[in-house]
């Protein structure tokens, strides 16, 4: 146990402390019991007031794709990643959380070529409502920073969630490169420019806005995230992660070993915010059956008010049975669900605008391209030219990011790997508040 014990200040009175055990038990049988400090309230003034900031995000958008599963083009209007955010704390306690509207205003989907994970192919999912919530707890011993986090969110693993970063579009290595939305308990350690951070999960993957995590598989999967930071601008982060049975809800279906390493800058270029990340990925299915790569680099400019970005983007994908509806895949997903592999080779570039209509509203008006190839590759039944028509395809984008309070921030960083300063995908980087 790690006492927290506020220090005395002239004028101030500390507040008492009330210790609640928690504990935590795994699908392996491993327990892991917390002892977390309450400070109550004590006559006088508290050494820090509780406090909490509140956000909101929306992005009402126009995209038409061609071509779509079956050959032809689609255009829709719809209202993606609507979130409401709120981040609070008091003495050594952090509170994070994100509410996520993607069940309301995009049950079906957002259509994103490429894009795949969680039952639905060529369309991006829509997020569970509760996205995010993790209590934090840190203590600095010596030279370090210890914390502890735990709550619904992200693994400790490969890069921020696309939602923050520039480009609208998810790159199709969302689920090769991050591993969202599950029970989690992560354990963080900083030292100077050395940050090391280890988390164990549950395995199995939501099914659709409103499902939980299964708590009785809390504990059967484990991650570990190294990242350094050689200069204020620059980190680099490399991780692993052992994920039990992903897409079988039960736990039946084929385990996952993941693999990721990346750089990401954020800083000034000649008095110009710049923003760049290039990340490879790399995830083994099935003890090494199937194996798909990426390999994605993106980067963002913002002189003045103009927002110009673009991303690269190679990854391979699971090409997986799929229902009557061509846009969505069999579920609970096995091993001979997967009908072959397809390699999406994409280029996207974006421009928008910044607005401030009023203090603390954000918009960015903004239009986003992208046109890129499909492969088949490593054999198997389906067959790319003659499922989609063609074997290229392009999408536009017209739509603006609505801010409210709060910017945006980092998700999946939690305690000492927290980062509460706005995200790329604002538009605003490199301007910290």
């Amino acid at each position: 146990m790690i006492p927290i014990i506020p220090s005395p200040c002239s004028g101030q009175a500390l507040r008492k402390p009330f210790f609640a055990e928690f504990t935590l038990s795994a699908a392996n049988g491993l327990r892991v019991t917390l002892l977390v400090a309450l400070f109550l309230p004590s006559h006088g003034r508290a050494q820090s007031s509780p406090w909490i900031r509140f956000g909101a995000n929306a992005v009402p958008v126009y995209t038409r794709a061609d071509p779509v599963p079956r050959g032809g083009a689609l255009g829709e209007i719809r209202v993606v990643q609507p979130t409401i955010m709120a981040h609070g704390g008091f003495q050594r306690v952090r509170l994070l959380a994100t509410v996520n509207l993607e069940g309301i205003t995009i049950p079906d989907g957002e259509l994103t070529p490429g894009d795949w994970g969680e039952g639905f192919i060529d369309r991006r999912h829509p997020h569970t409502y509760l996205h995010e919530i993790v209590l934090s707890l840190q203590q600095r011993i010596g030279p370090g920073v210890v914390s502890l986090a735990a709550g619904k969110g992200f693994a400790p693993f490969g890069t921020d969630d696309p939602m923050s970063r520039p480009a609208l579009r998810y790159p199709v290595n969302h689920h090769l490169a991050q591993i969202l939305e599950r029970s989690v308990a992560v354990l963080g350690v900083r030292a100077g420019p050395v940050l090391a951070e280890g988390g164990l999960f549950n395995g199995d993957e939501p099914e659709r806005p409103g499902q939980w995590p299964r708590i009785s598989r809390f504990g059967d999967s484990w991650s570990a995230r190294l990242t350094l930071f050689p200069l204020s601008e620059l980190e680099i982060q490399g991780s692993h992660a052992q994920v039990t049975s992903p897409e079988h809800r039960p736990g039946s279906g084929p385990d996952q070993e993941k693999w990721s390493v990346s750089a990401r800058w954020s800083g000034r270029v000649t008095k110009v915010p710049v923003y760049g990340l290039v990340e490879w990925a790399r995830t083994s299915e099935a003890e090494g059956f199937f194996v798909f790569h990426s390999v994605l680099a993106e980067g963002a400019w913002k002189p003045g008010r103009n927002r110009l970005h673009y991303r690269f983007e190679r990854t391979e994908r699971p090409e997986e049975e799929r229902t009557s509806s061509l846009f969505r895949s069999l579920r609970p997903h096995l091993e001979n669900s997967i009908l072959g592999t397809t390699r999406w080779t994409i280029h996207t570039a974006g421009y928008g605008y910044q607005l401030e209509p009023l203090d603390r509203i954000g918009m960015v008006p903004f239009i986003e391209l992208s046109y890129g190839r499909i492969a088949d590759v490593g054999g198997g039944l389906f067959d790319a030219q003659g499922f989609y028509g063609k074997t290229t395809f392009w999408s536009i984008s017209l739509g603006a990011r609505v801010s409210i309070g709060m910017p945006l921030h980092r998700m999946g960083r939690y305690g000492v790997a927290q980062d509460t300063a706005q995200a790329e995908g604002r538009g605003q980087h490199g301007d910290h508040e």
